[in-house]
């Protein structure tokens, strides 16, 4: 893929909730050619191309990444940590960096019982991290509360499949720059507004002001979901590589996903269909309610082993996902938005 640099860079960034902002110079250096930059106070980022009507559209990916924080360091020399939206199990030996005076690298560790083995099970409270610092030097570089994320590089698979940390959500910011790349030469009808949210993952909250902030016609939210073939983690029926994952539910807009259904097969470009009646769990859920309720979609891209370091995404997925968002985008014109909009 075109550009696998930049997917690779911005996933191997550390940017939990709340710092988004350490990875927002890379999307600043590669998105300011297709629009103008404006970053909110609480970490928005907000990409604007202008369209030839006053009319707003908003795609939505998170920037933040799962990540621990510092609870407490011992006399031992160890890092004491919690954690959030992380399986304990998944952290043993794995490697870390914890973001203090400097950024400190680390590998989890599990403190094993062999008295007790009721003790010893996987847990938050029986993890540690070892640095190889005494405790004195450790406490002049990192305090209760520092950020601790995942220290993983990108791994190339078979058959167009990659691996690392943080494809949740980067993969969805890389496939909102190869829709940002599709439409550069195109004057769409409407303003489209490329967002990467702040603190999804700790309750969706970029999302509620970027609503209210940009008060979009119609909003489309990026994000992934759990890949359901072959060695996959859930019973979805959602494979990688199979193409972009069109969510139908209460939360999305019947009409808007009948129209991109009907893009991708005007385009011949691959999607599966996920059905959930129910939360989605994504910014989709926030958007979808604000500003007096605002047309949404959800559009996923399946991955395999969420929340860990060892994420997989299929390239040719990210790909057709923004093609199709370009295509759709592309298409829509302002006056037939609030035929679009009845039901």
């Amino acid at each position: 893929m075109e550009d696998l640099d930049l997917f690779k860079e911005i996933c191997e960034t550390h940017a939990p909730s709340g710092r988004e902002d350490w990875l927002y110079s890379i999307i600043e250096d590669n998105f300011n050619q297709f629009g103008d930059i404006t970053i909110s106070k609480l970490n928005n980022m907000y990409i604007h191309k202008e369209g030839k009507t006053s009319r707003k559209l908003m795609i939505m990916s998170h920037a933040d990444e799962i990540f621990l924080m510092v609870k407490e360091i011992t006399k031992e020399g160890f890092i004491k940590f919690k954690g959030l939206g992380i399986d304990a199990k998944s952290l043993v030996a794995q490697e870390v960096i914890i973001h203090g005076k400097e950024n400190v690298s680390g590998v989890v560790a599990l403190k094993y019982d062999y008295s007790d083995k009721q003790k010893s099970k996987v847990s938050m409270e029986n993890l540690y991290i070892e640095t190889g610092f005494c405790t004195e030097k450790l406490r002049s570089l990192i305090k209760v509360g520092d950020y601790i994320t995942l220290d993983r590089k990108m791994v190339g698979l078979l058959n167009d499949n990659v691996s690392c940390k943080s494809i949740d959500n980067r993969a969805s910011i890389f496939a909102m720059y190869v829709c940002a790349e599709e439409l550069k030469n195109v004057n769409p009808d409407l303003n489209v507004y490329f967002v990467c949210s702040c603190q999804e993952e700790v309750g969706h909250r970029g999302a509620k002001m970027a609503s209210y902030e940009v008060k979009p016609d119609i909003g489309i939210a990026l994000d992934v979901t759990f890949d359901g073939g072959t060695l996959g983690d859930s019973d979805r029926e959602n494979k990688l590589g199979a193409g972009p994952v069109i969510c139908i539910g209460p939360n999305i807009h019947t009409k808007i996903k009948n129209r991109i259904i009907q893009t991708a097969d005007k385009y011949s470009i691959p999607y599966q269909i996920e059905v959930e009646p129910g939360n989605t769990g994504t910014d989709a859920w926030d958007i979808q309610t604000a500003e007096g309720g605002i047309p949404t979609l959800l559009i996923s891209i399946p991955i395999k082993y969420m929340h860990t370091s060892v994420e997989v995404v299929n390239l040719k997925d990210i790909k057709n996902t923004g093609r199709l968002l370009a295509r759709f985008i592309q298409e829509l014109k302002e006056d037939e938005l609030e035929g679009l909009f009845c039901f």
